[in-house]
């Protein structure tokens, strides 16, 4: 692990306030956007830092009057800034390992359900409704890019912008086969069952990232958007999906009324997909782009969430395990998050 440098952040967060009192600043727009948004992201973590540093001090001074004073309400106040000081601590810990080149990036998350038809498919409406809850949680929003609803029940799959900072450095420990065993609630006989979906996760990238897709590689085709009567998507005749020919990749959006506005989209999924292929194939940015997955079956799984015989969310990257499965399918996926970045090697 790296130390964190806030003198270092601090001189940076000057030299780019410097670059905006430029004359100039804003005859190149696109980059001083940039500009000012990474201005924006170095001065709010500084300020969490001195935040937490206020706090440090304020637990001091509160441990000294414990020292000076007995008395069962003084020991109960620090317990609980103790906890909140601790818990501040870890976050804003977490928050500098994401030094990754795109983990500050939006991103985009991908369920597809594995073989078992309506078992597998509401196990992917599950881990939907998980990482929608998860968002929240964090004031990020979602945008549905494309959704395959299942007329039985359940979801084939569906792909999701999340919006927010940092989101693809939280959620890309999120990629990989996700394992469910529950007593199947479809099972007329009360069996146990074995769910599988697989999670994708890439990073939404600019408009001006450096890649060139020959349009002779592409195979385009329209067709009628599948929301569930309106309730994820908009109804269209617009949806586009696009195949990428040299290397097989299928991308897809439904999201938008516009054709040109989907195309649009989903050419810059088809660059995420090219960009992170390019990298594991370099292996130079394994840590970034990592979570490889063979198929969506037995043995493959990052992790599991067991309803049946006992009660346990267990990650098999990190050995992480929470017995609470119902708090952690309601979007209480952090610890995981946590644990998987600080396992990452440092760079």
């Amino acid at each position: 692990m790296f130390p964190f440098e806030i003198d270092k952040l601090k001189e940076e967060a000057k030299k780019l306030e410097e670059e905006t009192y430029k004359e100039d600043f804003w005859s190149d727009s696109e980059k001083a956007q940039k500009i000012v948004k990474n201005l924006s992201d170095i001065k709010n973590q500084i300020e969490e830092y001195e935040h937490l540093v206020s706090a440090i001090e304020d637990l001091e001074v509160l441990l000294d009057l414990v020292g000076e004073e007995e008395g069962y309400e003084l020991y109960k106040d620090l317990k609980v800034q103790f906890d909140k000081v601790s818990k501040q601590a870890e976050e804003f810990k977490i928050s500098t390992l994401l030094k990754g080149e795109y983990d500050k990036n939006n991103v985009i998350l991908s369920i597809h359900s594995g073989a078992g038809g309506l078992e597998a498919q509401d196990w992917a409406e599950m881990l939907f409704r998980m990482y929608k809850r998860w968002a929240e949680r964090k004031n990020y929003k979602v945008e549905i890019l494309d959704i395959l609803p299942d007329k039985e029940g359940g979801i084939k799959s569906v792909t999701m912008l999340v919006k927010g900072p940092n989101a693809y450095g939280y959620l890309k420990s999120e990629k990989g086969v996700h394992r469910l065993i529950r007593i199947s609630p479809f099972d007329t006989s009360n069996r146990r069952h074995t769910s599988f979906a697989s999670i994708d996760v890439y990073p939404e990238l600019d408009d001006d990232t450096n890649i060139e897709i020959n349009e002779s590689d592409l195979k385009m085709d329209t067709y009628r958007a599948s929301g569930a009567g309106g309730q994820y998507v908009n109804t269209t005749d617009s949806a586009v999906r696009i195949t990428h020919l040299p290397t097989g990749i299928v991308v897809q959006c439904q999201s938008e009324r516009s054709q040109h506005n989907n195309r649009e989209a989903a050419l810059k999924m088809l660059k995420a997909k090219l960009i992170q292929l390019k990298e594991e194939e370099k292996k130079e940015k394994i840590e970034d782009l990592q979570g490889k997955y063979t198929q969506i079956a037995w043995g493959s799984q990052i992790r599991s969430y067991i309803f049946h015989p006992y009660n346990l969310v267990k990650d098999h990257r990190t050995d992480t395990e929470v017995g609470d499965v119902a708090g952690v399918l309601d979007g209480n996926i952090d610890l995981f998050i946590m644990e998987y970045l600080k396992n990452l090697p440092s760079k």
